[in-house]
């Protein structure tokens, strides 16, 4: 299985320093974990796509160039949240029909910027027809500004935030994503870290309480990885520089192993 770094931190805006150390850091500590919770040693072949942190709009034309290469199941580790942009672009273009489930506390659909950072980029593979906005779903959302709840609201963009989690019992989640889910020509997973609460994930730019357990995310990644059409996979936006005891880091990494 393809792992590709891609240490991109020309999409986080303020938040950008320290963010391309996140994939030799979450590499680093695959090597914790013996085997997956199947019972099985993902077994990973790992490269990296050189991005230019000075030019966002050239390091996303080289990562949509990288990725539109790859026909097989691959996990992308970052790196800011806005390299799923390009990502997802050139997966759509191998695979049309496809949709996009993004574990995020934020549903990252602000006003536009040009070229897309990790606050927009959703937003935009909405409004320029990459995504049809039927096959987006968002989980773990819990802080989102006026103006994104207008966008999610209007768009009647599929929802589970964390409030709704709180109230539904999590096997009816994981039911709810995967009957929709199941029927897109090909499935793209990508989780923001800052989908965990900070007390399980505090190495991230953005901390916002009242986040899943760790347990709870990979049971959904669990209950996910069951769908015949699984077709490829990010974790972005970790903070080694931010990190307690590199917790974030291992988790990342143990995220990883169980997408794979």
């Amino acid at each position: 299985m393809q792992l590709l770094k891609i240490p991109l931190n020309a999409g986080a805006l303020s938040k950008k320093k320290d963010l391309e150390k996140a994939p030799d850091k979450i590499v680093e500590h695959l090597k914790d974990f013996h085997l997956s919770e199947k019972g099985v040693l993902p077994l990973f072949n790992i490269k990296e796509i050189k991005v230019d942190n000075n030019n966002l709009e050239q390091s996303h034309a080289v990562i949509y160039k990288e990725i539109e290469k790859i026909s097989a199941y691959s996990i992308l580790i970052g790196g800011d949240h806005s390299l799923t942009y390009p990502a997802f672009k050139a997966f759509v273009k191998n695979n049309p029909g496809s949709g996009i489930i993004v574990f995020d506390a934020h549903p990252d659909v602000q006003e536009k910027h040009d070229p897309p950072t990790h606050e927009d980029y959703l937003r935009v593979l909405i409004e320029e027809g990459i995504v049809d906005k039927n096959n987006v779903i968002l989980v773990g959302t819990r802080n989102m500004s006026k103006e994104e709840k207008k966008f999610v609201d209007d768009n009647k963009i599929k929802n589970h935030s964390m409030k709704k989690i709180s109230f539904d019992i999590l096997r009816e989640v994981a039911d709810s994503i995967m009957s929709v889910a199941r029927h897109w020509s090909k499935v793209y997973i990508s989780v923001d870290i800052d989908v965990l609460d900070p007390a399980f994930a505090p190495g991230t730019g953005y901390q916002e309480p009242g986040g899943m357990t760790t347990r709870q995310l990979l049971y959904l990644i669990h209950r996910l990885k069951m769908l015949r059409n699984i077709g490829m996979a990010d974790v972005v936006e970790v903070n080694p520089d931010k990190d307690l005891n590199e917790i974030t880091s291992k988790t990342a990494a143990k995220i990883v192993v169980e997408l794979g």
